[in-house]
């Protein structure tokens, strides 16, 4: 059987993941990978098969994403081109993390593409959702990578096709000690913004990894060093807590090893915003930002933070042969001539559109039309 495995490679976390997932479907099928996005930090250690631009969302310095890095990134064309090559007609199975290409080539061709992903948990009616609804920022979840089944990773096992994360093989093997340091990875803020925040609490010593730095560096109880995966694996082993975004990979490492936490979700990011949602019920400290009026509840982290118990049994395997059998006899090859390329980039607009509008009218969600400005 014949197997792709396509990952997002925006941030470390599906990367890091895929590093434990690969080997085991290399078992299963004959398997090629797929990557997309140029952010992630992690290298897979894995031959990749497609290597594409894909759609990937830009970090800013401020908290949030760079809508107009993501825009100039986002090329429409280059992405059709990508989703036109891609010959998904050859495989019986497509599993996609999260990952636009392989999604949208299936969706368009009429082929299954099995969804095995974080997202796939935070849109699960079951899962927690912050106070403030976004229903924007669902409908860009949902449409970003269409899929036909989804299997789900979260913080919980919140509900049926919910599992608790993939704790990859280098977390579960470290040796944890406490040497009192705080390890900090936030790649939406400059260094200026978490120097600024972070120095003033002297009695703590911050191991800041840095996506915007190319040379380690300090200042005063802070340092600044470039992400390497190797480094940060030694620092998170040995903090007496961490302070991070409110992705998903990192915090549940996080967890598992038995430090305590602090996340700041990212600024106009759903799926972070339901992470925070998820965290704060578990007992995890959250904060909006790192502006200055947030300072005080870092500091009160760092006196009295505490730790949530969670249990992360190692059931990557079982999950993954679950999946391949029950959707291998499903997922055969198209029938010849159903492999037709996506004609124009204004008929992927159109897909795009269609799926999104579809969404907000299965949703109900009302949109106020424009009109008059009162006098």
């Amino acid at each position: 059987m014949k197997i792709l495995y396509a990952i997002q490679g925006t941030g470390n976390g599906h990367i890091s993941r895929a590093r434990d997932i690969v080997p085991i479907l290399s078992k299963l099928g004959e398997l090629d990978v797929l990557v997309s996005g140029i952010q992630a930090d992690v290298p897979l250690g894995f031959p990749i098969r497609y290597n594409f631009k894909g759609l990937s969302l830009i970090f800013g310095k401020k908290g949030g994403v760079d809508v107009m890095a993501t825009y100039r990134e986002g090329n429409l064309r280059r992405l059709l081109e990508e989703i036109n090559s891609l010959p998904v007609e050859q495989y019986h199975l497509v599993i996609s993390d999260f990952e636009p290409v392989s999604a949208w080539a299936c969706y368009h061709k009429g082929k299954p593409c099995t969804g095995l992903s974080h997202q796939a948990a935070v849109l699960n009616k079951a899962s927690p959702k912050p106070k403030k609804f976004d229903p924007i920022g669902r409908i860009v979840l949902k449409n970003y990578a269409p899929v036909t089944t989804q299997y789900g990773f979260h913080f919980q096992s919140y509900g049926e096709g919910i599992s608790t994360p993939v704790i990859r093989q280098q977390i579960r093997s470290l040796e944890v000690g406490n040497d009192g340091h705080y390890t900090v990875y936030l790649p939406a803020y400059d260094d200026k913004r978490i120097i600024e925040a972070l120095s003033g609490f002297k009695k703590a010593k911050w191991e800041v990894f840095s996506k915007k730095s190319r040379k380690p560096y300090g200042k005063g109880n802070v340092s600044i060093q470039p992400v390497d995966n190797e480094l940060f694996l030694k620092s998170l082993a040995n903090a007496a807590g961490v302070f991070c975004g409110a992705g998903f990979e990192t915090p549940a490492e996080v967890l598992f090893l038995g430090k305590k936490l602090m996340v700041v979700p990212m600024r106009g990011q759903y799926e972070q915003q339901c992470n925070a949602a998820a965290l704060k019920e578990m007992g995890v400290p959250v904060i909006k930002s790192l502006k200055k009026k947030n300072w005080k509840k870092i500091g009160q982290w760092l006196e009295e933070g505490e730790v949530p118990k969670v249990n992360y049994p190692d059931e990557t395997e079982k999950i993954l042969k679950m999946l391949v059998d029950g959707h291998a006899e499903e997922e055969l090859l198209l029938p010849e001539g159903t492999a037709d390329n996506i004609p124009g980039l204004k008929t992927l607009k159109k897909l795009t559109l269609r799926k999104v509008l579809a969404q907000i009218a299965k949703d109900n969600i009302p949109f106020k039309p424009a009109g008059r400005k009162k006098q």
